[in-house]
Parts: C-alpha cells; structure tokens; sequence
C-alpha cells in the first residue's frame, strides 16, 4: 500500500512539472540567451524542425538561421512560446512549419480551422513586429506511427488548402513542400522518411532549396 500511494504521487508531482511549463518555454531558455546576433530566420516548429536542425547543424549555422522546433507541439504550443522563441530574436523572417501534430491530436480534438486560427494568430504577432512570416505547407503523411489507424492525408491536403489559399489573401509566402514530397497516397514515402512523419537527411536538403529560394 504504502509503495502504491509513493508511485501515484511521483506520477503526480510529474504531471505537475509538466503542467507548469506546457509550453517549453524551458526548452530554448539557455540557447535564447546565448544567442548573440540578429538571425535571418527563426524555424518554428514541432518535431519535423526539430530533427531539422539536429541533422543538418550547418545549414542553420551557415545561413544564419535559428531551429526552434520542438516534438510533440501542437500549433497552440507553438502560439504561446512565439514571442519568447521568436519575436525576442527580431529576425527577418519566421518560417512555420507546423499542424501535423494537431491532425494527429497530441493535444486534444481541434478543427481545421482552429489550426488555421492559431497559424494566423502567429503571422499576426510576427508582422505586428516587422517580422515577415513564411508559412510552410504542413509534410505529406498518410500514417502517424503513434496513432494507430489514424489516416491523416487527406486533412492534411485540406489543411494545406486553407493555409495556402489565407497565406495570398494576406500576401504571405506560402512554401510547398507538399506536392513536391508526395507519393501517390498523399503519404511520405520510404525514400524520405522511415517512420512516414520524420524526414531524413536527403529529405531535409530537398526542403533546404526550396526554402532558400523563399528567403532570398
């Protein structure tokens, strides 16, 4: 008994830390500090940014750009560390690649809408602060490895629709990774990806020209 009610309130102390900082603001705390110069651009995003400056360092390093992704976010984790993730660094450009996790309902049930609602949330705070957002069309997926029988593509594909179609109404640029990533299922296929979610390198340098074109 008295093991059971030690396992139950560490669980609960654990939940408690996680709770307290939900957003991870903690994640970039240090590096935010340590950061020097104006970058050219601050990377937001989950996961797939994440990964992104893990396996490619110099690519970030050598154009001056920040990762600031993070695994497991949703879009309404992203909105409530964006000023201290991005707009404290004043960059040039933000570019947002994020929505994937929100389809595969890290944080709960939302709409696409919804989504589309906090990515405008964001553009809206970056513009408010001379900061030119660059939104990105969320990566193709017709699986999620941790969502068992969840078939994701086709919201993906609508979601892109909506970002790309709110990106020309408000003259931002929109970044397609999508289209050029597909396979014929509207999924990431092998060559790109192990897990159908996770770029890997040559995947990673793919996106690399097509959003260096976007940041000239």
């Amino acid at each position: 008994m008295k093991k059971t009610i030690i396992i139950i309130c560490s669980i609960l102390c654990f939940n408690i830390a996680n709770a307290q900082d939900w957003a991870k603001f903690s994640r970039y705390e240090n590096a935010n500090a340590e950061v020097t110069t104006t970058p050219k651009a601050v990377f937001m995003g989950d996961s797939i940014t994440d990964g992104w400056a893990a396996q490619d360092q110099d690519f970030f390093t050598s154009n001056n750009f920040l990762g600031r992704g993070i695994s497991g976010q949703t879009t309404s984790h992203m909105l409530v560390r964006f000023r201290r993730d991005v707009i404290d660094h004043d960059p040039k450009y933000v570019v947002i690649l994020a929505g994937t996790n929100d389809i595969a309902k890290n944080n709960g049930e939302i709409s696409l809408e919804n989504i589309v609602g906090n990515i405008v949330s964001m553009c809206e705070l970056a513009k408010a602060n001379k900061i030119k957002p660059v939104i990105c069309s969320v990566l193709p997926a017709d699986r999620y490895g941790w969502r068992p029988g969840m078939t994701p593509a086709q919201d993906i594909v609508k979601l892109n629709e909506m970002l790309k179609e709110y990106a020309a109404s408000a003259h931002i640029k929109y970044v397609d990774y999508h289209s050029v990533l597909k396979d014929e299922n509207n999924g990431l296929p092998a060559k790109h990806a192990k897990d159908g979610v996770h770029p890997n390198l040559d995947c990673y340098k793919i996106m690399e020209e097509i959003i260096l074109k976007a940041l000239k």
